[in-house]
């Protein structure tokens, strides 16, 4: 098998990454004076349709794991393995409903903003705090 690439492999390459680029770029375009932040990033300031956000969840949990590791059980256990999906979008239900409005409430986007918030900002209960000292041997709370 030849690895070696050619000019065309080249032009291809290169021109789809300015394509990538050119499009980032102009769909990150914003109105003058306006400076983004993690809400912007994260949440795309708040301006994204269901339908859009929803396609981003599922497109965010499909990789190698679904196309190879779920077919290849699928195989050798047969229909059951699905209720590993099912439990996902389960789950996924949950925290939309229960959980993210906690989150947009007290501003926040991800996971590791949530536990600094907890580890280092006081919201722990007493025995809360005496468990993080335990767990993490003294560093954080």
């Amino acid at each position: 098998m030849n690895s070696n690439f050619e000019l065309l492999d080249y032009i291809i390459f290169i021109g789809y990454a300015l394509l990538i680029l050119g499009v980032g770029l102009w769909v990150s375009r914003d109105k003058k004076g306006h400076e983004k932040n993690a809400e912007d990033y994260f949440l795309a300031g708040k301006s994204l349709p269901w339908w859009a956000i929803g396609a981003s969840l599922i497109a965010a949990n499909i990789s190698a794991e679904q196309f190879i590791g779920m077919s290849g059980s699928g195989f050798a256990l047969g229909l059951a393995i699905a209720s590993y999906e099912w439990m996902a979008a389960i789950t996924l239900i949950i925290v939309g409903k229960y959980f993210l409005p906690i989150f947009i409430e007290k501003g926040l986007y991800t996971i590791p903003e949530f536990v600094e918030k907890v580890m280092f900002t006081g919201i722990l209960t007493d025995e809360g705090r005496r468990q993080s000292v335990r767990l993490t041997g003294g560093r954080g709370s």
